[in-house]
């Protein structure tokens, strides 16, 4: 199991309490998406720190 399965099977348990994404600037215009066809969580962000090369470090806890 690579660490995006995991990330949706314990995403689709209600498993994970917080989200820290990396998000980075560029566009690659198709891909798996992380959470599949999963059920909508909402997110509250609670910080966000951008880096010196354009990346930026979020992170999400899920509002219950």
């Amino acid at each position: 199991m690579g660490s995006g399965e995991l990330v949706r099977s314990l995403h689709a348990a209600n498993l994970i309490d917080e989200y820290v994404l990396q998000i980075h600037p560029i566009v690659l215009g198709s891909g798996t998406r992380l959470f599949g066809t999963a059920d909508r969580v909402d997110l509250e962000l609670v910080r966000s720190v951008p880096t010196t090369t354009g990346v930026i470090i979020a992170h999400y806890v899920a509002r219950r």
